[in-house]
């Protein structure tokens, strides 16, 4: 099964590239039934997943190359929500896809779909060298859709993020080489289960760490994420920000924690401040934004640092909170892009400046854009806030730092920052009186548009509403991991 969720998107991007270039509404199409059938199987998996069980499931492990690679997958209650949120955004971002993207259509389609298999290949892959080919894989795709069929400055940012992400991902493979060559296998629950001498090693956990804290990104390693966002086309940045940025954070909990636990524990303290560095930095540089798709990305950079607080905050209640959030921030900043971007279709600009009392002239657009603004803010009742809270208290309760009160404290203040600038990000744009005559003409969203938005806030209100779902299927994976990593559970 979980071989199919891979290489569906695969499949479909093979059919489109035997299409006439002429054939552009079947690429479109095809493109979508391979992301929608992918969606549908991995349905079937999370129907199948047993939540009571820590360990692995619908494992399949075949030898790949020798000295102990192979080509094994599986999914927990930790990965398995990241693969569902991948299934669920991708054919969205196709969907919008077609009021964002007008040429070239041929090359977009099959580089959207290969970065889908690649980025479900790094959430399931149980072999550090298949990780790693899916990891460098998944770059490239990302990198020509930037440079591609971005903004002006296209070629600068997609060299930036391929670069950034490139350097760290190198020591990576030295350590994970390093790994597979000391312990007899790459297979990463063989090398858990042999606890070896690299379970305190600070260079190894380093150039993980590394790798994953430029990916999700953490500050001080966030420069090349406006960039990125700003230029990358519409779906570009809903995939950016909902998927990709979830595979550094991913890595700290599925590398890190799991393989170096001693080291874990001994830079907890350091990524908890640079966490909540990075939370109110993202806020108050967000505040400062003019262009509303910059503001949107330096939001992101700042709701990570959550992400990160929860995972070295090395507690139960924290970590789950991580995950959870990874899946929030997916629905709420990837959602938040998706209205940048359908405004930025209509006027070719994202100054705030130049709007004004847009809601009265589009009333269905401002909705959903006041929905995903108040689930990014943390509304209660919606999803950002369960996530959110459920970290802080993890993060009040941790040992990892001295004091946590005072750190959870200063992260809790992000929350409130979050509110004044995605506020004001709001009333720049859809309250008051227009500040431009084009603003007159401006047509309320589609049905198309319609259709990417709204399952979106269905879920908003479904996590915010009950999330026991979510934590219930997570919630032995987690205590597994903790555990074997030496932690006492709170």
């Amino acid at each position: 099964m979980l071989s199919i969720i891979i290489f569906l998107p695969l499949l479909g991007a093979l059919i489109i590239a035997l299409l006439p270039r002429a054939s552009t509404s079947l690429m479109r199409s095809v493109s979508l039934l391979a992301a929608l059938a992918t969606f549908v199987v991995s349905l079937a998996m999370l129907f199948g997943f047993d939540g009571d069980q820590s360990a692995y499931q619908f494992v399949e492990s075949v030898p790949w190359f020798g000295a102990g690679i192979s080509y094994k997958i599986g999914v927990d209650g930790i990965s398995l929500w990241l693969v569902m949120l991948t299934t669920f955004i991708f054919p969205l971002a196709l969907l919008a896809s077609a009021g964002a993207v007008h040429d070239r259509l041929k090359e977009y389609y099959v580089l959207m779909l290969l970065m889908e298999t690649a980025t479900l290949g790094v959430f399931l892959a149980l072999d550090l060298f298949l990780f790693y080919v899916f990891w460098e894989f998944a770059l490239v795709p990302m990198y020509f859709i930037i440079g591609v069929w971005g903004g002006e400055r296209r070629i600068y940012a997609s060299m930036k993020f391929f670069i950034y992400t490139m350097a760290g991902s190198l020591l990576m493979l030295l350590a994970i080489l390093f790994l597979g060559i000391n312990g007899g296998t790459f297979d990463l629950e063989a090398l858990v289960a042999q606890n070896g001498a690299w379970t305190a090693s600070v260079p190894l956990f380093l150039a993980f760490a590394l790798a994953f804290v430029i990916k999700v990104p953490l500050f001080p390693f966030h420069s090349w994420l406006p960039d990125a966002h700003t230029e990358a086309p519409t779906p570009g940045s809903v995939i950016l920000a909902a998927v990709l940025l979830k595979m550094g954070s991913y890595g700290l909990i599925r590398f890190n924690l799991a393989l170096f636990p001693e080291a874990s524990r001994q830079f907890a303290p350091l990524m908890i401040v640079l966490a909540v560095i990075g939370i109110l930095y993202g806020a108050i540089v967000a505040f400062a934004q003019s262009d509303a798709k910059k503001l949107v990305a330096y939001s992101s950079v700042s709701h990570m640092g959550y992400i990160v607080l929860g995972i070295f905050s090395l507690t139960q209640l924290g970590l789950q909170g991580a995950v959870l959030q990874m899946v929030n921030h997916g629905i709420s900043t990837g959602g938040l892009f998706l209205i940048v971007g359908f405004l930025y279709e209509r006027r070719h600009t994202r100054e705030m400046g130049r709007f004004g009392g847009i809601w009265s002239r589009m009333p269905l657009y401002g909705t959903l854009a006041l929905l995903l603004v108040l689930s990014s803010v943390g509304l209660p009742a919606l999803n950002g806030f369960v996530g959110e809270y459920v970290i802080l208290q993890g993060a009040f309760q941790s040992t990892a730092i001295y004091p946590a009160q005072l750190w959870t404290g200063f992260a809790a203040l992000g929350m409130i920052l979050s509110a004044v600038y995605l506020l004001t990000f709001f009333q720049k744009i859809f309250l008051g009186e227009s500040r431009d005559a084009a603003n007159d003409t401006l047509k309320d969203v589609n049905g198309r548009e319609v259709l990417a938005v709204v399952p979106l806030l269905v879920l908003v209100f479904f996590i915010g509403l009950y999330s026991l779902p979510f934590f219930s299927t997570m919630s032995a994976s987690v205590s597994n991991l903790l555990n074997a990593a030496g932690v006492a559970l709170r």
